[in-house]
């Protein structure tokens, strides 16, 4: 499906598993970080960086910081940094075109052969890594197929190309191996390191962690992109649509900063009488304040990305706020009070002005909000301003979001 146009003023065009389906889950995607001190506050960002110039076939890295890029001669070297154990400096996978032998001088690094051929992605996120560099063809296997989103990839499901391996604990060894495909790539949580795949690495099978969800800025999470861009040889394609996408997000976010008034905003729901929110050292938060609103806690860091707070300690802000963002996997606002009575007394359910980010679920129950979302933070940002300043994109028709009933 063809991503939508952005609004007046975009210059050029850019083409529009192991996540648990659990609620916990979804909130450390939604609210995880890392440790304090990693990131600064939402509201006091720096200014959008420049372009950073690179040579025909290279690319280099501008806003995360999990992770580095390296060239020499036909030669590539990516360093991922562990976000979890402080005491480990990183992982360095050495990419060698294939057939041509491992240089010296690179102790330690673990190899890969490109272009890689064949990939299995057990997160729905890296799933969406393939199908933005037009590589759908390349995944052969998912965690779950439930979880996947992206119409070329289900279409491929369908036809029996992709195989399921599971997740975490339940991973299926026994298939991986027997499939030997080109490269795994795992997302980075505690206690699941490298350490956690030593079946595969005996086997032969190169697994890299692939810890996006973890920067602190949208735009960060998003160009972990090229990661996989500097497996498949498309640095000039990643370059020129990651590119765009970083251009249009800065402009919006340009546009959202001045406008006139910020809106209060409350987010999410609790979670077994535990609301959790985004920290400042949160790319949603970060969100939150490239989209022009007033957000009570973007100026507390917290060490694992998120508030623990109770209920009473939200209801305040909920009663007042002019907004309510991302409320679970409801569609209605009927079936949040059957959840919780209170919310009736909230500002923005008595004005209608609720809204998730389910609009793009599809039949199986996947939300691509999780999955594109993630490689599309232009978008994001701009459903965001549509919702709180309706009037600076009057155009623009929600793409991720919804307004609940």
């Amino acid at each position: 499906m063809p991503n939508p146009p952005l609004p007046a003023g975009r210059a050029g065009g850019a083409p529009p598993f192991f996540v648990v389906w659990r609620t916990c889950a979804l909130l450390g995607l939604l609210l995880a970080g890392p440790r304090a001190g990693g990131a600064r506050a939402a509201t006091a960002q720096a200014p959008p960086k420049a372009a950073v110039a690179v040579g025909p076939g290279r690319t280099a890295v501008q806003f995360a910081k999990g992770f580095a890029i390296s060239y020499a001669g036909n030669y590539k070297l990516i360093t991922v940094r562990s976000p979890f154990e402080p005491k480990t400096a990183a992982t360095r996978y050495l990419l060698v075109p294939r057939g041509a032998p491992r240089p010296a001088g690179y102790a330690g690094a673990l190899l890969i052969e490109t272009p890689v051929r064949s990939l299995v992605a057990l997160s729905s996120l890296h799933v969406a890594l393939a199908d933005f560099l037009g590589a759908a063809d390349v995944l052969v296997g998912v965690g779950d197929f439930k979880y996947v989103s992206a119409p070329r990839v289900r279409q491929r499901i369908a036809a029996g190309r992709v195989y399921e391996v599971g997740q975490s604990g339940g991973l299926n060894n026994e298939l991986l191996i027997a499939r030997r495909p080109d490269l795994v790539m795992a997302s980075g949580w505690p206690g699941e390191g490298l350490g956690h795949f030593r079946t595969l690495a005996a086997a032969g099978i190169p697994v890299l962690i692939n810890s996006e969800w973890v920067e602190t800025t949208p735009l960060a999470r998003a160009e972990w992109v090229k990661v996989l861009a500097v497996l498949l040889n498309k640095e000039d394609l990643v370059n020129r649509k990651f590119g765009q996408v970083a251009r249009d997000y800065q402009r919006l976010a340009a546009v959202a900063r001045a406008a006139p008034g910020r809106p209060k905003v409350v987010v999410g729901l609790p979670f077994k009488d535990v609301w959790y929110v985004p920290a400042a050292n949160n790319y949603l938060a970060h969100f939150l304040y490239d989209a022009g609103c007033a957000y009570p806690w973007d100026h507390t860091t917290a060490a694992a990305g998120s508030l623990a707070l109770s209920f009473e300690a939200v209801a305040p802000v909920a009663l007042a706020a002019d907004y309510w963002l991302q409320t679970g996997t409801a569609t209605r606002r009927a079936g949040l009070v059957a959840q919780d009575a209170r919310y009736a007394a909230f500002a923005p359910f008595k004005a209608g002005r609720v809204y998730n980010n389910n609009r793009r679920t599809n039949a199986q129950g996947s939300n691509d909000y999780w999955e594109s979302g993630a490689v599309r933070p232009d978008l994001v940002l701009a459903d965001l301003i549509k919702i709180l300043h309706p009037g600076l994109l009057p155009t623009w028709r929600l793409y991720y979001y919804q307004l609940l009933p």
